[in-house]
């Protein structure tokens, strides 16, 4: 089976590893988005999939857009393909681009559709305090992740499950799943259509959101901490300057203190939230240093118990 590979980020490539290593499979190009600047220099670096893509000795095109750009769908045309697979692109694929493909182009999802449609479904998921999450391949459409799904794969979220611990599980589940259900759907699989009930959508992060809002009660203060450690991160003020929370856990105290104020200044830092509960601050980094214990950030920290972080 010839193969067009479409995708970005460090998640996509398991998929494109595992593509390239079945038997079975060609991938005869690769679709990624444009270099970008990155890094304390700024200069133009590639996308992890576009460089996995070059190790592998396989064409790479870049387009700026997809849409009303002849040159790069007759690229797609070229490769004469049997599957478009699509995992993390970042861009909307055009009409003429779905029916470009003699099988309707398959996408590789990180949750378990209809829940958590759109940009950030790993993210989304553990904010919300969902209790399991896992992997669709499903059939493209125009829609936005409207369509049919081939298989699903679910993955279990535990009140300690960090971010980053779910992208590492839900990539090579994803490429796993990928692998088996490609055969099979070349076989004649058909997709089953997604439930009507129970559509989400998981709209992008922005930055404001990682931001603690410490009106928040103490367990949505913690899954915000481990959605985003150790990078980027969710900060906070202390003094007029910026700290950023590493690890921490909620705790069964209740403090009567207004929500943002320190309520222990011990072994370590604990602050009040919403509805009376206290987030406990394991690990922390100030502004400008490195990341340390809470115990050695208070000893120089000149915090005291009534103190805001909100300022």
């Amino acid at each position: 089976m010839r193969v067009v590979f479409a995708g970005t980020p460090g998640f996509s490539v398991p998929c494109l590893t595992a593509l390239i290593e079945a038997d079975g499979m060609d991938v005869v190009g690769v679709v990624s988005q444009p270099d970008r600047k990155s890094g304390r220099g700024m200069k133009l670096s590639p996308s992890a999939v576009k460089q996995a893509a070059l190790d592998a000795g396989i064409d790479v095109i870049t387009p700026e857009k997809l849409r009303d750009n002849s040159e790069a769908l007759a690229w797609l045309k070229s490769r004469r393909a049997d599957f478009l697979v699509v995992v993390a692109f970042g861009m909307i694929l055009p009409k003429t681009w779905l029916d470009a493909v003699s099988v309707s182009p398959v996408n590789v999802h990180a949750s378990l559709l209809p829940r958590w449609r759109g940009a950030a479904p790993i993210e989304r998921s553990l904010l919300a305090g969902d209790a399991e999450t896992g992997v669709c391949i499903m059939q493209m459409e125009e829609g936005l992740d409207t369509g049919g799904i081939y298989a699903r794969r679910v993955l279990p979220i535990t009140t300690t499950t960090t971010g980053t611990e779910l992208w590492s599980a839900l990539a090579p589940m994803g490429a796993e799943l990928l692998v088996e259900t490609l055969p099979k759907i070349a076989m004649g699989l058909m997709p089953e259509p997604q439930a009507e009930d129970g559509v989400t959508y998981a709209h992008k992060i922005t930055n404001e959101e990682r931001i603690i809002d410490w009106s928040k009660n103490a367990a949505e203060t913690d899954r915000l901490v481990r959605c985003f450690s150790p990078r980027p991160g969710v900060r906070t003020r202390c003094h007029g300057k910026w700290l950023k929370l590493i690890s921490g856990e909620p705790l069964s105290a209740i403090s009567n203190s207004p929500a943002g104020s320190v309520a222990g200044v011990n072994q370590y830092l604990d602050i009040v939230c919403a509805e009376s509960s206290v987030y406990r601050v394991i690990e922390l980094q100030p502004e400008g240093k490195k990341p340390m214990a809470a115990s050695d950030f208070l000893r120089g920290a000149k915090l005291g118990i009534g103190d805001s972080l909100n300022n």
